[in-house]
């Protein structure tokens, strides 16, 4: 037999060998969240094979001498999804967002903005979210790069899904550049200017392998808009490529230009009217709105610089983000859960994106609700149902435990997070 035969031969031998010789795993789950169903139910065993859930089932179905993770005194749920990140922007709570962008951009190389984010990117499986929705402000597709140093193992942290540059009206959201420098929010966002160029973005987006687009219906505080015409552009051709698309929305009329142009999503609408919210239940239009806590609220206030006495808008501000979900929730709106934290009030930014459950729960959401939002109904908004979100058969291995009682106890159950599994890997195991 030729030399090369005999050598191809050995290579299949061996892979045959090294794939028979990994061990299926078996996790004993005391309680398991079906968040299809957004129901617990009990003593479940989910076997996993490589990177993936090959069954579920009972205690019966384990074989003897095989691997076993025992979660049997804890509630075993998907990986987490936040739906609104930016994982290679961050800024002190004193910072003007414009100047800081402009300083980023100016002042930073590629490489030490995406080392950084590689860090945060790292936190967010500390605290038990495995997938994010990375939608901007993160250069010239950086945050595609940082998903495929991540894919291929070179660095830890959650499956990401990258937008690339916003796209927005002249300006973007960097207000006050000077005419001669306009050129510079060009590497943050992508300008559209007219319906073919807004065709020709996106093209150019899906030349770079994005996974979602994002647009900016409006810029305030710059006066700048995309037309319903330049929307629609973005979205019959984002379509024809597969590509959901989602709008950032301050204004309740920008929500309203976006959704007759033909958005997937709104992101943050502070500003919804009750019309624009029926709207968006009949067209299946999703909400991510990036709440945050009275905590957080608080703690961000005194960072920025604010007084105690001077801290009544905080209170305004909470009632008006609960006054809008609990609307958005009534009109039957699905909500998708996002945190859209960036600003660094201490802690990790893993630990940050974690306060939309405080908030969520604090608005009146009920805590099997607000799992299904950052589970399931996230990863069905990402057209990923079957393989994240959800512990099922043949879904990817993306597998968290928890401490307590989610449904009596959330806020401190949720923040206790002892077992960690993305992709079949383990990433925290720290059972008591």
């Amino acid at each position: 037999m030729h030399k090369l035969s005999i050598f191809l031969l050995l290579i299949l031998c061996l892979s045959k060998n090294a794939t028979g010789q990994q061990k299926d795993t078996y996790i004993k789950a005391g309680l398991f969240y079906d968040s299809e169903q957004n129901v617990l139910l009990k003593d479940k065993v989910i076997h996993v094979k490589n990177n993936r859930i090959a069954s579920i089932g009972t205690l019966k179905m384990i074989p003897s001498n095989a691997q076993v993770i025992d979660l049997s005194e804890y509630t075993v749920l998907p990986g987490l999804i936040d739906a609104h990140t930016h994982v290679l922007f961050s800024q002190d709570a004193t910072e003007d967002f414009s100047e800081h962008s402009i300083h980023s951009l100016t002042m930073e190389s590629d490489a030490i903005r995406t080392l950084r984010g590689s860090k945060r990117a790292k936190s967010y499986l500390d605290v038990g979210i495995t997938s994010v929705k990375d939608l901007g402000n993160s250069g010239l597709f950086l945050d595609v790069a940082l998903r495929d140093a991540i894919n291929e193992g070179t660095i830890q942290g959650p499956r990401i899904f990258a937008s690339g540059p916003i796209m927005a009206a002249t300006g973007g959201q960097v207000y006050g550049v000077s005419p001669k420098h306009q050129n510079l929010i060009d590497l943050e966002y992508r300008i559209i200017n007219g319906v073919e160029d807004a065709k020709i973005a996106v093209r150019e987006h899906v030349n770079q392998k994005v996974d979602v687009i994002k647009i900016c219906a409006d810029n305030i505080p710059n006066n700048t808009h995309l037309s319903i015409a330049e929307m629609k552009a973005i979205v019959e051709t984002a379509k024809a490529y597969d590509l959901t698309v989602v709008a950032h929305s301050i204004t309740n009329q920008s929500a309203w230009n976006a959704i007759q142009a033909g958005v997937n999503g709104i992101e943050h609408g502070f500003n919804l009217a009750d019309s624009t919210l029926t709207l968006m239940a009949k067209k299946k239009v999703f909400l991510v709105p990036t709440e945050n806590s009275k905590a957080y609220m608080k703690i961000y206030g005194k960072l920025s610089g604010y007084e105690d006495g001077d801290l009544p808008w905080v209170g305004n501000y909470i009632n008006k983000m609960k006054n809008r979900l609990n609307r958005a929730i009534q009109k039957k709106v699905t909500i998708v859960a996002g945190s859209d934290n960036y600003t660094d009030i201490g802690g990790t930014r893993g630990e940050s994106s974690r306060d939309m459950f405080r908030a969520y729960f604090e608005a009146g959401m009920k805590p099997l609700d607000i799992l299904q939002s950052a589970t399931y109904i996230s990863a069905l908004n990402l057209h990923k149902e079957n393989e994240l979100g959800v512990l099922k058969p043949d879904a990817k291995a993306d597998i968290i435990a928890v401490k307590g009682d989610i449904t009596t106890d959330f806020m401190t159950t949720i923040a206790q997070v002892v077992f960690v599994m993305k992709d079949g890997n383990v990433y925290l195991s720290n059972q008591n």
